[in-house]
């Protein structure tokens, strides 16, 4: 048996529980609520040092970090297979990771923060901002760039021209295959199916309407065992958070 630590409306807990519903894994899941800092607890910090979800704990040992742990789990429990075959497709399968973590992964927290969570730090004095961003190690810079208000239009713009350019590059992938890394399903496909979904999820779907491959995809996923069980009620920032348009 293993156990996730994870919250169900994070992205990067997403990625991991879709690879875990695909090859069919059983697992504990243990949802940490950040906004009472279950995240910074002794006893999770000396799991995930870096305290942010998801972290798997498999046969006692702790593996962090989504696309770490995504891989991982492709390894130890190989069928079905996520990643290709030969070394040659196994290294463009880890590009498309390596860029996913990198810049989508990236750009969607912007929109959502603007869309739906900026209204938890409204009424935030400048202290709890100060608190609430030195308590994300990872991510301290981030969070004391966002005011009360959200993100300024030109960083919401360049994370939108971010994520535009992910929806891009994966048009012309798909233009000549079936799932992003040829004609099986990958963690490529997994990695990127939690902020597709949230930038559906934030009302900005426009994003890739002109890109027939990509919807094509996002229609099969949809289908997908998988999806339809991460994705259960109670999973989306909108069924939590009232979205701003």
């Amino acid at each position: 048996m293993q156990t996730l630590y994870h919250s169900p409306y994070s992205t990067c807990s997403q990625k991991v529980r879709l690879c875990l519903f695909e090859k069919g894994i059983d697992f504990e899941a243990i949802a940490l609520d950040f906004w009472k800092e279950e995240h910074l607890t002794p006893e999770y910090l000396a799991l995930n040092p870096n305290g942010v979800v998801p972290t798997l704990v498999h046969d006692g040992e702790p593996v962090i970090d989504s696309s770490v742990i995504v891989e991982y789990l492709d390894e130890v429990f190989p069928d079905p297979a996520l990643s290709p075959k030969d070394a040659l497709g196994k290294a463009r399968m880890r590009a498309w990771l390596r860029f996913l973590e990198e810049v989508p992964t990236v750009a969607i927290r912007v929109p959502s923060f603007n869309k739906a969570f900026v209204q938890l730090w409204a009424d935030k004095s400048d202290e709890e901002l100060e608190q609430q961003a030195q308590a994300r190690p990872l991510r301290t810079a981030l969070y004391k760039s966002l005011g009360r208000d959200g993100v300024g239009t030109e960083e919401y713009d360049a994370s939108l021209k971010r994520l535009r350019m992910t929806i891009e590059r994966m048009e012309k992938a798909l233009s000549a295959s079936e799932w992003i890394c040829g004609d099986s399903f990958s963690l490529a496909d997994v990695c990127v199916i939690p902020t597709i979904d949230r930038m559906n999820d934030l009302g900005l779907s426009h994003i890739w309407g002109d890109t027939p491959h990509v919807q094509r995809w996002w229609s099969a996923v949809q289908q997908r065992d998988c999806f339809k069980q991460t994705f259960a009620p109670g999973t989306r920032v909108s069924e939590r958070y009232a979205i701003s348009s």
